[in-house]
């Protein structure tokens, strides 16, 4: 990994978790990033999942397109190539990808928020893959907000209520290899929208992230998990922590002649959650630059409209 993206071991977590706190704070209070190391997530699952979601992409259009709904954002299911398009681009992403979310039991208050999950039956073991894969995520997603919690001198437990039927969703994403003279890139500078992003599969090149008005590639070890900061985060720290603008590039002569295949976990708090700027981040040299607070749910659908997927 580069200098300026640090790596920190999952260990620490379970020896000294101030320490790991505020390391993974502190880095992301820099970048926006921070990887991880020795984390709970099983290599053989990702391994296996990879391998699951290669062969469903790998599949032709009529078949992909049966799991295709325009009218869900992207939420569940399948969203075809050159679909999203990042906030203010001019071209779409050269990228087609595969999204699940939280199962909610139709009674459940939030379910209005939550459609259902679609699972390729072309592939026998899907729906168990992805199922164990995403409840992997999100309890690792818990822990690292207990982490953040504790940087912000916050009870370690200040989030639990507010994610615990968080609007989360898995995206399993191929970058198919890029045909020469095609515009755009494989994911055109953005930020997320959610609190934060772990991903899977940022050891290839073509990641960047925006640092002093430079592209910086990030460099990690294979089995690294990379955690970045999102929009919601940041709108709720006031910028303490920042959503940092981040790429994957497509003129790499590494990754244009070959498929790109990564997995990243967006953590969302509970859809009817008020992003309202914490108190202790606000002081007279950070005015609150949020007075008007909103509801996850308003700011995600916002969002979707501005990145083309709704």
């Amino acid at each position: 990994m580069t200098d300026i993206v640090k790596t920190i071991s999952f260990d620490l977590w379970h020896k000294d978790p101030e320490l790991f706190a505020n390391q993974l704070g502190e880095n992301q209070k820099l970048t926006g990033f921070c990887g991880i190391k020795d984390h709970p997530i099983a290599k053989e699952l990702v391994d296996d999942c990879i391998n699951m979601f290669a062969d469903f992409f790998h599949q032709n259009n009529q078949i992909k397109m049966q799991y295709f709904d325009k009218n869900l954002g992207g939420a569940r299911g399948y969203t075809p190539y050159k679909t999203e398009t990042p906030k203010d681009g001019n071209h779409a992403d050269l990228k087609e990808f595969w999204q699940m979310g939280r199962d909610l039991p139709l009674n459940h208050a939030y379910k209005k928020y939550m459609f259902d999950n679609y699972f390729a039956s072309e592939i026998p073991e899907f729906e168990i893959k992805i199922n164990e894969l995403f409840s992997s995520f999100d309890h690792f997603g818990h822990q690292l907000m207990q982490a953040i919690a504790l940087y912000l001198q916050l009870d370690i437990d200040h989030f639990k209520n507010s994610i615990n039927y968080g609007n989360s969703v898995l995206r399993a994403i191929h970058y198919p290899p890029v045909t020469s003279g095609e515009s755009g890139e494989r994911a055109g500078a953005h930020g997320d929208i959610n609190l934060i992003t772990l991903l899977i599969g940022g050891h290839k090149p073509g990641l960047e992230i925006l640092f002093e008005n430079k592209w910086v590639p990030i460099n990690t070890e294979q089995n690294t998990v990379v955690c970045n900061i999102g929009d919601m985060l940041e709108r709720y720290t006031n910028h303490l922590l920042p959503s940092v603008i981040h790429r994957v590039t497509s003129d790499s002569s590494q990754t244009m002649d070959s498929s790109r295949y990564s997995i990243p976990f967006f953590l969302h708090p509970n859809p009817d959650w008020l992003i309202k700027t914490l108190p202790s981040c606000i002081d007279n040299d950070h005015p609150d630059l949020y007075p008007k607070s909103i509801i996850a749910d308003d700011f995600l659908q916002q969002r979707l409209h501005e990145i083309n997927l709704l």
